[in-house]
């Protein structure tokens, strides 16, 4: 396994005393894949009588304030986590959250003028039907698996961010959590509280999207694959309550739109779910790989809004809340290695989602079972070394969750070469397994993608206080909030290359490209005035991970900032 010198940027205060605390698991992230490792693996410990300690860390302040997604459910992983005849139980008998069973769904077509097309049947495309799923909030799911998993006696530690990996040369033996109490200079503040280590004989890495301590383990093991690094989207959503008949009428549609404001230009599209409480859950995802300079998902999803097709939806309505996050579009090529010594990675953080499908809630609990049922073997032998965790990948590709991700293994691929040539590949794909045109299609970073300003076409929209909100004003219905006086957790590592470089070549585009307005650029005007720079506004940021993806020169690192800091998804 090659390994890598890079090491992640930290703020953690060198030379102090800091607790420790040991456990046989740990978990970090409290995300679907995550509470369904801890909860399937917590059984299996007590059915085999191994009395084994289960912590889930997460960095945010309450359960479910980081978690993001659109979503519609596939019931399957929630099936086979909570099946039917369990004691207590199904998923459906002990309550899991519903917003409603989904009824109908269709497809869009967004032309330019004005005009839109809707496609039913057989016209949508087969990965886009929903029968028996059911429109979910991702935010009030888990925290019921959080509920579940404690009545189980797994303790969850909201409030702990993950700041440093621990290793014993290459293998993983826990996490040392934030610092709390450092001033943005770095120095100890009287309310100063060390992070602790905590060790433990497996740590399973569930972070979501990007996850920081995923990110740097992936390079510093060499664990991702250099013919198909992963790729990613960003999507931005909203909740708005509507007027009730409209309300009535939409209750459990899905409707998927294409077309404007990308065009034929980008890899993206947008959605509308009916809610119950006469609400909706819509949004819109751009691919990272899309070449314009100015790319500004924020942007594009107003625009998508103020379509008729999409407005006519929103009429009489108002926003709720309001977030944003990247996704993994990669697919199987493209997931990192699953495991090593003392560690797994499950969920978004190991690229467990089918673009085709727009879906990874079922993916990513299937990953936390399968997970769970390689640690609690290699807990029963006492062997959780790289040998011992292997089974988890054994288990993976002999899983329905690897059949599903090999179905669509070239899926975002396909589209590298324009919408046209995508659109046809993945009609070919779908009578060759999955195969397409070539047989296996290689990637590379959405970073470099990016080209020269002066090739830029996309355009800014216009903004209002009712339905086209200004990306400030949604980051107030994202609720964040940030410790004021800390280091920023957004590092530039080389700010010379914004000045140097990055505003002739491409026009600066973290002032565009992050929907939370955290980067703004400042242009010397005159002579004898400040000079060009990049300010960073680190309190609105709503870590979603996009700058980490899109930045062309790749110097802007996000890492954890302290614990409870960001956004609040209630409801997302």
């Amino acid at each position: 396994m090659a390994q890598s010198d890079a090491k992640q940027f930290s703020w953690q205060v060198p030379g102090v005393e800091r607790e420790e605390l040991e456990v046989d698991v740990l978990i970090v992230g409290a995300g679907p894949a995550s509470l369904a490792c801890a909860i399937d693996l917590k059984r299996r410990c007590d059915a085999a009588k191994l009395e084994k300690t289960i912590l889930v860390l997460e960095k945010a302040e309450e359960v479910g304030y980081h978690i993001l997604s659109g979503a519609v459910m596939d019931p399957r992983g929630m099936q086979e986590l909570f099946p039917a005849g369990l004691e207590g139980g199904g998923w459906k008998e002990r309550g899991c959250p519903v917003e409603s069973p989904v009824v109908d769904d269709c497809m869009d077509v967004l032309w330019q003028g004005g005009r839109w097309s809707r496609l039913k049947g057989f016209l949508v495309p087969p990965t886009l039907h929903n029968h028996g799923n059911s429109i979910i909030s991702l935010y009030r799911v888990v925290r019921w698996l959080k509920d579940e998993a404690e009545k189980l006696g797994i303790e969850v530690y909201p409030g702990f961010a993950g700041a440093e990996i621990l290793y014993d040369g290459s293998r993983v033996i826990g996490v040392q959590t934030r610092d709390a109490g450092v001033s943005k200079h770095g120095v100890k503040k009287p309310n100063f509280q060390p992070g602790m280590n905590i060790k433990a004989g497996v740590t399973v890495f569930g972070e979501g999207t990007r996850g920081s301590l995923a990110k740097g383990l992936i390079e510093k093991l060499g664990l991702g694959n250099a013919d198909n690094p992963q790729s990613f989207g960003t999507g931005i959503k909203e909740i708005w309550e509507i007027p009730e008949e409209r309300g009535a009428e939409l209750l459990g549609h899905v409707i998927h739109t294409l077309g404007m404001p990308l065009g034929m230009r980008g890899y993206g599209g947008g959605w509308i779910y009916g809610l119950s409480g006469n609400r909706l859950s819509i949004g819109f995802v751009v691919g990272l790989d899309h070449p314009d300079a100015k790319l500004d998902p924020h942007a594009l999803f107003v625009q998508w809004k103020q379509h008729p097709g999409v407005a006519q939806h929103l009429e009489g309505g108002k926003v709720l809340r309001y977030g944003a996050k990247t996704i993994p579009y990669g697919g199987y090529f493209a997931m990192p290695k699953l495991q090593g010594d003392g560690f797994c990675i499950v969920g978004d953080s190991a690229g467990f989602l089918n673009s085709a499908r727009l879906k990874g809630v079922h993916l990513a609990i299937k990953s936390g079972l399968l997970a769970a049922e390689a640690i609690a073997e290699a807990l029963a032998k006492s062997d959780t070394s790289a040998a011992g965790l292997a089974r988890y990948t054994e288990l993976f590709e002999a899983s329905w969750a690897k059949e599903e991700l090999w179905g669509v293994r070239n899926f975002h691929q396909a589209f590298h070469g324009g919408l046209i040539a995508g659109a046809l590949d993945v009609g070919v794909q779908m009578v060759t397994g999955g195969r397409g045109l070539v047989a296996r299609r290689k990637g590379c970073t959405d970073a470099s993608t990016t080209r020269p300003i002066g090739e830029a076409r996309l355009q800014k929209p216009a903004f209002d206080d009712k339905g086209s909100m200004d990306k400030l004003t949604d980051v107030y219905w994202s609720g964040t909030v940030h410790e004021e006086d800390q280091p920023s957790h957004l590092i530039v590592t080389d700010p010379a290359i914004c000045v140097s470089r990055c505003t002739t070549e491409f026009g600066n585009p973290c002032q565009h490209f992050c929907p939370a307005a955290v980067y703004e650029w400042h242009a010397a005007e005159a002579a004898g005035s400040a000079p060009s720079g990049l300010r960073i506004n680190a309190s609105n940021c709503v870590h979603c991970k996009t700058c980490d993806v899109a930045d062309p020169y790749q110097v802007i690192q996000w890492v954890v900032p302290e614990g409870g800091g960001g956004p609040k998804y209630i409801d997302m």
